[in-house]
Order: structure tokens, then sequence, then C-alpha cells
């Protein structure tokens, strides 16, 4: 089983981005997405970004991870 986190691009270099969890930064390929930026929130498999997610869905889904590991609602 995998546990899909979004994942913020911070930086973009050519096929490769760092992307931003929670203040850990890591690097990951974008071969497999279209038209990613800076600032998008992507889904990460085996090292790389494997989906575009909107914003607004990349944080409903960060606070419920966030929910589910301190025991409370946010």
């Amino acid at each position: 089983m995998c546990l899909a986190i979004p994942s913020r691009i911070v930086e973009i270099n050519g096929d490769e981005a760092v992307i931003d969890v929670d203040g850990v930064r890591r690097e990951t390929s974008l071969l497999l997405v279209e038209g990613p930026k800076v600032g998008d929130y992507v889904i990460i498999h085996a090292g790389y970004a494997i989906t575009i997610l909107d914003e607004e869905s990349a944080r409903e889904s960060l606070r419920a991870l966030n929910e589910l590991v301190s025991g409370e609602p946010l």
C-alpha cells in the first residue's frame, strides 16, 4: 500500500523538481506530468511526480493527514 502525500513544487530545473512536504525537501522527476509550475501540488510515486493536484484538494488532503497524525480535528 502506498500513501500519497501532496507535495508542493518549490523549484524546477529541466525535468527535475525540488518538492516540499512540511519543510522536508526532496528531488523528483517531472517526466510523467505535463506543464508543472512552481507552486503546483503533485503526487509522487517512486521518485516521479505522477499527477498535478489543484491547491484546494491538496490542502484538504494535508489537513486530513495532519488530523490523523495528531488525533485531533483541525
